[in-house]
Order: structure tokens, then C-alpha cells, then sequence
């Protein structure tokens, strides 16, 4: 059984948006004040709110989860990728971490998002979109680690250090990390009815090929 002051040190949080544009990766670190050896069979998650200009795409996740690049939950699991920011929802994500090779005590792992379109603006090219600090969460069934410095968390997900369901969660008490900020291009107001007349000869032109090459070659009774 661990000391209380060894579970009682801060962890510490990192996050960094990785690439630019509208896909991007979410790489979260965390360093515990405990090593992967004191953890064993113990899981270590990050819950982390996307807001309303970012999401995760569940089939790109459900795929890198296939081949087990990645492990996570959305909440909800329903996510329309095709609505913009201001129809859209944040979302809640439980990201499962692995242990770092590099680090005897860190965790870390990468979720892919993507930005959402925005309103167009005024001025601005650009918005930014902040991502705050992630939650730590361990779970710890099968392990004899003291509590007295966690606090537990209601969080319904499965342990994967064990095959029985459920199993207490606790939050871990760590230094927050920074925002990051998601800088996502946006359209110009000004150039909205621009836009729109040139959308509408663009489906005009195509329509009209498409009818043509109907008529041309298509077999009517």
C-alpha cells in the first residue's frame, strides 16, 4: 500500500492541439506523483469538454478503436458532424490514456477533432475556440492504492483494467493545464451575397450538364 503522501502529490496536466486548420489532433500528457509499476491494473482516463466549435467524428473514433489506436466515449454518442456551431452542443469525452514509454509516472493520448463552420464575421478571418483542462480520473478495482487524497467521481464507464462493471472513479487533484486555442477560418459577411449568387450558377451549370447528358444518352420507354 502506497504512502499518503505519494498519492497526495498534484499531477500534472499538459495539452497541445496538434496540425492547424479544421483537423487537428489533441495530444493530453499527464505526469502522476505515483509510477505505472504502484499503478498496476489500475486505469488513468482524461475527461475533457469539447464546446459547441469542436467535436470528434464517432466513426473516424470507432475505427481508430478497431485497431486499437484509441479508446474513448462520447457523451452523447450521437454527434452531427454536419452542424455548425451555433446549432451544435458540446460534448463530454472520456479519453483513456497509456503509459508513456519515455516516463516511469506519465500517461498520455491523442484524440483527432475537428473544427465546426462558424457564423461568417465581420472583420475577423478567423475565431478562436478554447479547450479548457481535462478532468484526471483513475480507476483502481483489483489495486490497494489509498484514497484519502481522491475524490470520487461519478463517471459510468467501464474499467479496463478489470472485467466487471462498475467500478469507482476518482478524480485526481493536478495543476490545471493550459487553455489551448483552436484558431478556425470563417467567412467574411460582406461577400455572403457573392457567395450566394455564385452557389446558385454553380447547381444552375451542373443541373443543367447532368440534363443534358441525360437526354443525350439516357433510354427512355
Amino acid at each position: 500500500v502506497l504512502g499518503v503522501q505519494a498519492v497526495c502529490r498534484d499531477a500534472v496536466v499538459t495539452q497541445q492541439l496538434l496540425q492547424e486548420g479544421f483537423h487537428r489532433d489533441l495530444l493530453l500528457q499527464v505526469e502522476l506523483g505515483v509510477t505505472k509499476e504502484d499503478l498496476g491494473g489500475c486505469t488513468v482516463a482524461a475527461r475533457t469538454r469539447l464546446p459547441p466549435g469542436i467535436y470528434v467524428d464517432p466513426y473516424e473514433l470507432a475505427s481508430l478503436q478497431r485497431h486499437n489506436l484509441t479508446k474513448a466515449l462520447v457523451i452523447p454518442d450521437a454527434v452531427d458532424v454536419e452542424a455548425p456551431e451555433y446549432l451544435a452542443a458540446e460534448l463530454l469525452v472520456l479519453l483513456y490514456m497509456n503509459p508513456d514509454p519515455r516516463c516511469s509516472h506519465c500517461f498520455t493520448a491523442t484524440l483527432p477533432v475537428h473544427g465546426r463552420y462558424h457564423r461568417p464575421a465581420e472583420n475577423n478571418s478567423t475565431v478562436l475556440v478554447a479547450l479548457k483542462s481535462p478532468e484526471i480520473l483513475i480507476c483502481c478495482c483489483d489495486n490497494h492504492l489509498l484514497t484519502e487524497c481522491w475524490k470520487p467521481s461519478e463517471v459510468e464507464a467501464a474499467c479496463l483494467g478489470r472485467s466487471s462493471y462498475p467500478c469507482q472513479w476518482y478524480s485526481v487533484k493536478h495543476k490545471p493545464a493550459n487553455e489551448e486555442f483552436m484558431q478556425i477560418p470563417v467567412g467574411h459577411r460582406q461577400h455572403g451575397f457573392l457567395v450566394c449568387v455564385m452557389t446558385l450558377l454553380a447547381t444552375i451549370l451542373c443541373s443543367s450538364m447532368i440534363l443534358a447528358a441525360a437526354c443525350r444518352y439516357g433510354h427512355f420507354s
